[in-house]
């Protein structure tokens, strides 16, 4: 039995984000992750020809400082690659359109005046943002592309956590990936002389022990640690504490959490005739989201995510696949798919982020993850850089 001075379960952008801190900061640090694979709502899909193409988070912006400065730490400033400038597109009866001419531009002006009296606070995004652009506009524009950007409704989102307006670093892109694509941020930060990456290990218990946390695994081994992190999802997380945190369990159960289907496809470029785009969203909304690798050309591959609802097989899925990209089955030369499970904020999420805050103050437990401030890779770095900070307190003061 292995004993490290941190045990992070979950090996996505928030666990690694933490792990990285603290090993950092001398700690030795074991990141537990039940995948074959880190990254968790990251996902580069690479093949051997060094080809890649994304399957989560596909963007990352010069506004990431936090990100930025942990990449910095590790000199990994030279593998950010810009995006290159294509177009957001919606699919409007099969065709591919602009976002401007599925608008009312009448119904947008006369409703400019809401500008001045908009407020975010206690607001959900359909409350927020309806009243600006008008019914009809955010019924058939506007709701399928905020849908876009969680894939899932936003609708019920509170208006103050799905956007945010952050300093930006202007001596860098604006927006941009990574050579390898944003998988290699995970790389990056995983890699760290006292950090020990555990994959396929999915935690199945949680004690505390004299001291000290024992995390039992599914394959029958177990390891210890002075203080232990949790970065899953809040479902996931509540199962785990439950017998023994209870009061952290129960706020952790609150959050709502729902499934995504994404099924990345790569195909050579002629196999294709749609033109070079950043996003495709559905006004119909029978997919969340078809993302391209376009941002970043190849001259023999295109590839696309698309972002799909859970209910649709495989099959359902290349099948709607292979119509929107008018291709056939035979030209998607690599086919991966992925499940996910996402949170779904609703109003009052603060509240349940202070009752988690609450159960674990003065405890040596952390939990972190993309339901705190937001969904966004920043937000996740953001709450991890702060349990980080709560831990290293904690664990001068016990030294």
């Amino acid at each position: 039995m292995d004993r490290y001075d941190v045990i992070v379960i979950g090996g996505g952008i928030s666990g690694t984000s933490l792990a990285h801190a603290c090993a950092r900061a001398g700690l030795s640090v074991l990141v537990a992750e039940k995948t074959d694979a880190p990254g968790g709502c990251i996902h580069s899909h690479r093949l051997e020809s060094g080809y890649w193409f994304e399957l989560g988070a596909h963007t990352c912006y010069n506004s990431y400082r936090a990100l930025l400065e942990a990449l910095e730490s590790k000199n990994a400033l030279d593998k950010l690659l810009p995006r290159a400038k294509v177009p957001f597109r919606l699919l409007s009866n099969g065709k591919v359109r602009s976002i401007a001419s599925e608008l009312s531009l009448l119904s947008l002006l006369a409703h400019v005046p809401s500008i001045l009296f908009a407020s975010k606070e206690g607001r959900t995004v359909r409350d927020y943002y309806e009243p600006l652009v008008g019914r009809g506009n955010y019924e058939r524009v506007f709701g399928p592309l905020f849908a876009a950007v969680p894939s899932q409704s936003a609708d019920e989102f509170p208006s103050d956590m799905l956007f945010k307006k952050r300093e930006r670093r202007k001596e860098l892109p604006r927006s941009f990936t990574l050579t390898g694509g944003l998988q290699t941020v995970v790389d990056v930060l995983l890699d760290a002389p006292k950090l020990t990456l555990l994959l396929n290990a999915e935690a199945v218990a949680i004690e505390r022990q004299a001291e000290q946390f024992v995390v039992r695994f599914a394959d029958g081994s177990e390891h210890r640690g002075r203080f232990l992190a949790m970065a899953i999802p809040p479902n996931a997380g509540a199962r785990l504490l439950k017998p023994g945190f209870p009061a952290l369990a129960d706020a952790l159960s609150h959050i709502q959490v729902t499934r995504l289907s994404s099924i990345g496809v790569a195909l050579p470029r002629r196999a294709t005739p749609l033109e070079p785009l950043a996003f495709l969203i559905p006004l119909d909304q029978r997919f969340y989201s078809a993302v391209s690798r376009d941002t970043v050309p190849d001259p023999t591959y295109r590839a696309f995510a698309f972002h799909l609802k859970p209910e649709l097989s495989l099959d359902e899925g290349l099948r709607l696949i292979c119509q929107t990209l008018h291709t056939d089955r035979e030209q998607l030369e690599h086919v991966v798919q992925r499940h996910v499970e996402l949170p779904s904020p609703r109003l009052g999420h603060p509240g349940i982020v202070r009752e988690i805050d609450q159960a674990i103050a003065g405890q040596p437990l952390f939990v972190t993850g993309n339901y705190f401030g937001g969904l966004a890779i920043e937000d996740c770095v953001l709450r991890s850089n702060a349990e980080a900070a709560r831990l290293l307190k904690a664990a001068g003061a016990a030294a």
